[in-house]
């Protein structure tokens, strides 16, 4: 989003420019003065109590001597003729306790209250300090350069006050008078500048409106003024001859647009033809790809089923071989008992065999069973889309126990990592397809040429969704098919019995079957990761 920029008037710039200069300029004058008069008047006011302090004390000198007793206030008429004097009190100091004792005291006015003792302010005292209303100091009375005692004094600063309050006014009313004179000199020269550009707008303005470019603005006054106004001039010229070029131009445009739209409609026949043809082969190349899908389904799942089959023949071989074997021991205990030569070291040999061969044949059983079970159920969930609640962790084990066969034989690792008890609901035939070909892809291709490899497998929920990370450390995906890996017919194992629908048909249950997304990473010679996340209840 563009910032739009504020316009200014040359008249409002005047008029905060000259006013805000001059009353600028005039505020920090007055207020220079101002301070350097105020900063004058301290200055006097401490030179005067000073001096004043030093008379006192001088006057002093012979009242605080041991010798002579003459009360002061008797006597000490000099505090009346001091100006400005607030209040004077006179300290001897005790040569022997050291100790300060107040001898005469002055107040201007009787009705004055009394001031707080100073004798413990005596070091910052000695040098006048100013405060809102007063001045006070206290000065050392000396004698043949030895201490005898102190003189405090206290001035009035009020008149000073009253000083700056009264020029503070005179000023106001000069910056008052110097405000509007800066008002005046604003308008009459916002007048004698704006002028030109108003007779220059106005003529703009008409020439806009009546789309009239013949106008002709009038010649300036000022330099400034006359060269814009004749370059205003050179513009309208310009623009009228451009106006009746577009006007020719236009004429043309208008029959080329008729002989484009006779072509145009050729075209858009003969496009409408081709489109229809294209329609009918994407169709055709729809349905080819669907069966291909499910053909590769019905691989997948005639591959399990042969491996399947060979799995369980073992466990029942096993069986059959055990149960023979019994039943031969069941003739020979039959035959040897009908012939009353039966032993009981026979017996129990047969007794004890019994036991082995029934285990054998029971465990194989039971083996068969679990196989058949779990090829069952993954077969149900493939052939079905139905939602149901599951444990996702007896899901990829079932998966695994019907990839056995295929997998016994070789040399690689596959490891799960579920947590127990992670029941959902959701579709668990997409789920078993998206396993096993994953799984199968990457045998086939990741760990093709190695002796080793890993297969990781986790599962975990991520708040409403299932995250599934599927990683190998195989050889990766090649760079050149690594970006259309999903699309159909993508392989590297072309005419070795690869269709390139394997990847195809997960990214297909992924994203429709479960409503999921898919993501692939992978490195040249550094395996590959699948991340796979779908919504789940």
């Amino acid at each position: 989003m563009s910032i739009i920029k504020p316009i200014w008037s040359i008249r409002r710039v005047f008029l905060l420019s000259i006013i805000g200069a001059i009353t600028f300029l005039s505020i920090v004058s007055i207020a220079i003065i101002s301070q350097q008069h105020t900063k004058s008047d301290h200055e006097i006011e401490a030179n005067q109590i000073v001096h004043w302090a030093n008379v006192v004390a001088g006057e002093s000198i012979g009242y605080l001597t041991i010798n002579n007793q003459l009360p002061m206030s008797d006597n000490f008429k000099l505090p009346e003729h001091i100006p400005h004097l607030n209040y004077l009190q006179i300290f001897r100091l005790d040569p022997e306790t050291q100790k300060l004792d107040k001898i005469f005291s002055y107040k201007r006015d009787q009705q004055r209250t009394n001031i707080s003792d100073k004798t413990e302010q005596i070091n910052s005292l000695q040098k006048p300090i100013f405060h809102e209303k007063y001045l006070e100091y206290i000065q050392p009375i000396k004698s043949q350069n030895t201490i005898i005692g102190y003189v405090y004094l206290q001035s009035s600063i009020e008149h000073i006050t009253r000083f700056n309050e009264s020029f503070l006014i005179t000023a106001a009313l000069l910056i008052t008078i110097i405000f509007l004179i800066a008002v005046f000199i604003a308008i009459r020269l916002d007048r004698f500048v704006s002028s030109p550009f108003l007779s220059l707008t106005n003529t703009i303005q008409i020439a806009s409106r009546q789309k009239n470019f013949q106008q002709v603005c009038e010649v300036m006054d000022y330099r400034e003024a006359d060269i814009l106004a004749r370059n205003i001039n050179i513009l309208f010229n310009r623009m009228e001859k451009h106006i009746s070029q577009l006007n020719a131009a236009g004429q043309e445009s208008v029959e080329h647009s008729h002989l484009l739209e006779s072509k145009i409609n050729k075209r858009t026949e003969a496009l409408k033809e081709s489109n229809q043809e294209l329609l009918s082969t994407l169709e055709k190349l729809h349905q080819f790809q669907s069966q291909l899908v499910e053909s590769e389904k019905m691989a997948s799942l005639g591959d399990m089923v042969a491996g399947v089959a060979h799995e369980v023949n073992t466990p029942i071989g096993l069986g059959v071989t055990a149960s023979t074997l019994l039943a031969d021991r069941l003739d020979e205990i039959k035959t040897a008992f009908e012939n009353k030569t039966l032993k009981s070291s026979q017996l129990k040999k047969f007794l004890h065999d019994g036991c082995e061969n029934i285990a054998i044949i029971y465990r194989n059983l039971n083996r068969a069973a679990d196989l058949i079970s779990s090829f069952k159920q993954v077969a149900v969930d493939q052939s079905s889309e139905d939602v149901r609640t599951f444990d996702v962790k007896e899901l990829f084990t079932e998966v695994l126990l019907t990839l056995r066969p295929q997998l016994s034989s070789l040399p690689y690792i596959i490891d799960i990592e579920c947590p127990d008890g992670l029941k959902i609901s959701s579709k668990p035939g997409p789920i078993n397809q998206i396993l096993i070909n994953l799984i199968m892809n990457s045998i086939i291709h990741g760990f093709e040429g190695r002796d080793k490899g890993r297969i990781t497998i986790t599962a975990m929920p991520l708040s409403n969704q299932l995250n599934i990370l599927f990683k190998d450390d195989g050889r990766g995906v090649d760079e050149s098919i690594k970006e259309k890996v999903f699309e159909p017919f993508t392989t590297t194992k072309r005419g070795e019995g690869g269709s390139g629908l394997g990847l195809h048909l997960v990214y297909n249950l992924v994203t429709q079957a479960l409503g999921g997304s898919i993501v692939l990473k992978s490195e040249k010679d550094q395996g590959v990761s699948i991340e796979i996340n779908f919504p789940i209840n």
